[in-house]
């Protein structure tokens, strides 16, 4: 581990499992009040994505995006919802001192429509603290200087590769819930 904490990102192409692998790892960790940030889930319906919304460690929920919603920011067919996806980020305490793993799911073109979003990201990178975040395989230049910072380890997950990526990941980050 680097002086500037632990720096995990997680890629691969979409539908690869980084929600899901990172989902399993939060799950197994000991205590969850430890644990700051967001995982985002699809919203479905009779088996066609509408949106995506945004769940944190100690449950809070927020949208996202949308096929349905009234705003102006859209990636695809999804409508997002950037003042209440800043507002949700208001609340999640990434730099608490109680905090020994940040959350991010995902670092992807709906998020970084966000400037807020995109200074954390900077923030968690550059600072002291662990970060546990999936990234997405393709995406802007932001996204690609995230994935080109020091210290940071990315892991490209694939079918083939999952159940030792998790592995890793999950023997890296127990030790910061019990460092003895």
């Amino acid at each position: 581990m680097s002086e500037q904490g632990l720096k995990l990102l997680v890629t691969g192409l979409p539908g690869s499992g980084k929600t899901t692998l990172v989902a399993s790892i939060i799950d197994r960790l000991p205590d969850k009040s430890l644990i700051a940030g967001f995982i985002t889930r699809e919203i479905r319906e009779k088996g066609t994505r509408l949106g995506f919304e945004l769940l944190s460690p100690d449950g809070r929920r927020a949208i996202l995006s949308h096929v349905e919603l009234k705003t102006p920011y859209r990636v695809g067919k999804y409508r997002v919802d950037l003042k209440g996806f800043e507002t949700f980020l208001e609340s999640v305490r990434f730099f608490g001192p109680e905090v020994r793993l940040a959350v991010v799911d995902e670092i992807g073109r709906m998020e970084c429509l966000s400037e807020r979003f995109r200074e954390i990201v900077l923030r968690l990178i550059q600072g002291p603290g662990n970060l546990l975040a999936t990234i997405a395989f393709r995406g802007t230049t932001f996204m690609e200087r995230i994935k080109t910072s020091p210290g940071v380890k990315v892991l490209e997950l694939t079918p083939a590769n999952r159940k030792p990526i998790q592995s890793e990941l999950l023997e890296k980050i127990r030790v910061l819930f019990n460092p003895f």
